[in-house]
């Protein structure tokens, strides 16, 4: 039963990746919706998920390993979305990692040229909603049962 439930997380897990990433790169490059830098850093967990799974199903020996490791993929990435999350809500001041496009003062008139035509999406500015929540909020309930889900067959691993 605990062996049915492991694999089934995990094959959740892996459809939830490739859905989230479809549905960023939808909104982006069809709707044209402009990601933020966070939303893009946002990204990272779904796409070293896919990555894992598929590494764990060719070397399943590392199973227990691979669990623990999207656990704390996604618990960073939980952590990530809640300090992106409080920068919309304006709890928390913008840091570098939004502006990382504006690092050097030293800019030449045709670079000058290039970032005015460029679109700077700021990280409090939400730019797509969906039923009036923010994509950021979606990822913090996505990452927080995924964080539980594989925790909770982290810690169980062994009784088996």
């Amino acid at each position: 039963m605990v062996e049915n439930n492991k694999n089934l997380l995990i094959k959740l897990i892996f459809l939830v990746s490739i859905f989230a990433l479809v549905s960023a790169f939808f909104i982006e490059y069809i709707l044209g919706h402009q990601p933020c830098n966070l939303c893009i850093l946002e990204r990272f967990p779904y796409l070293l998920a896919i990555i894992i799974i598929l590494f764990n199903y060719k070397f399943s020996q590392f199973e227990k390993f691979s669990i623990l490791l999207l656990t704390i993929i996604f618990l960073v990435g939980t952590i990530l979305s809640l300090y992106h999350l409080g920068i919309e809500q304006g709890f928390v001041q913008e840091s570098l990692v939004c502006d990382l496009k504006n690092g050097s003062n030293l800019l030449s008139k045709d670079e000058v040229l290039k970032q005015l035509q460029e679109k700077n999406v700021s990280c409090k500015d939400v730019t797509f909603k969906i039923f009036g929540l923010s994509l950021t909020s979606y990822n913090i309930l996505i990452s927080l049962l995924i964080t539980a889900g594989t925790g909770k067959i982290y810690f169980n691993y062994d009784k088996n």
